[in-house]
């Protein structure tokens, strides 16, 4: 069981926060403050260590220089790795995904280690990818359509180590010809959905407040904006 208060890591906001990812993190605690938790955001910034001790961590999504600036610290305050061991809970959104990788090629061609959490590597696609994407989830652990917005030129392959999210219905995904979205592998949960993807896929929030919490299930929680917003979205398929 987590501590009274669940501490949200939110990594790096000053340079991975371009299309508004660190409102996953507020979902998370919002989520967890209807239910009576109490839950606070802890924001990394390029100016702190990553520490190891937070119950749950989000890393968004940002351009090329700010993706290696990403890499840099996050080689350097290996705390995420560390947190991601013992079996802390991690979202990474987009260009996240792709420095949580072996390696990632920028738009220019070069080539930038990632930090190697997940068995993926990342090369630009002819054509950058924009717009809706929706795919059905490739675990037991979800049963609902997953929705997001995808803005990237990043094509990823998945190694023999990682699993997709999702097989995509609607979209893009991936981006390397296997029609799947997303990485699972150990406990963190990457995606290229923006949206944020939390206030889109509420499962998917309450699933990694779960494992922060080290608890099987929660109580389902009735929003009737969420609700709406996800019947909107889906629609588009």
């Amino acid at each position: 069981m987590a501590e009274s208060t669940v501490r949200i890591g939110l990594i790096l906001p000053d340079v991975m926060g371009t299309y508004g990812d660190g409102g996953n993190s507020v979902v998370l605690r919002r989520r967890m403050r209807m239910r009576g938790i109490d839950a606070e955001v802890v924001e990394i910034t390029l100016d702190d260590p990553v520490p190891d001790s937070l119950d749950l961590y989000t890393l968004g999504g940002g351009e090329d220089a700010a993706q290696t600036l990403a890499s840099r610290h996050l080689t350097r305050y290996p705390g995420l790795q560390r947190a991601a061991e013992r079996g802390a809970p991690v979202l990474a959104i987009c260009a996240g995904l792709q420095v949580l990788g072996r390696w990632y090629e920028t738009s220019d061609g070069r080539r930038v280690d990632g930090i190697g959490m997940l068995d993926v590597t990342t090369s630009p696609q002819a054509v950058r990818t924009i717009g809706e994407v929706i795919s059905e989830p490739l675990t037991d652990a979800l049963t609902c359509a997953l929705t997001g917005f995808e803005n990237h030129r990043g094509g990823t392959a998945l190694g023999p180590d990682a699993a997709p999210l999702g097989r995509v219905t609607h979209g893009v995904g991936n981006g390397a010809g296997e029609g799947t979205e997303g990485v699972l592998q150990g406990s963190v949960v990457a995606t290229y959905m923006h949206g944020p993807a939390l206030a889109r896929n509420p499962e998917l929030a309450d699933l990694l407040i779960a494992r922060a919490l080290g608890v099987d299930t929660l109580a389902p929680l009735e929003i009737d904006e969420v609700t709406r917003l996800r019947r909107e979205r889906l629609a588009v398929r």
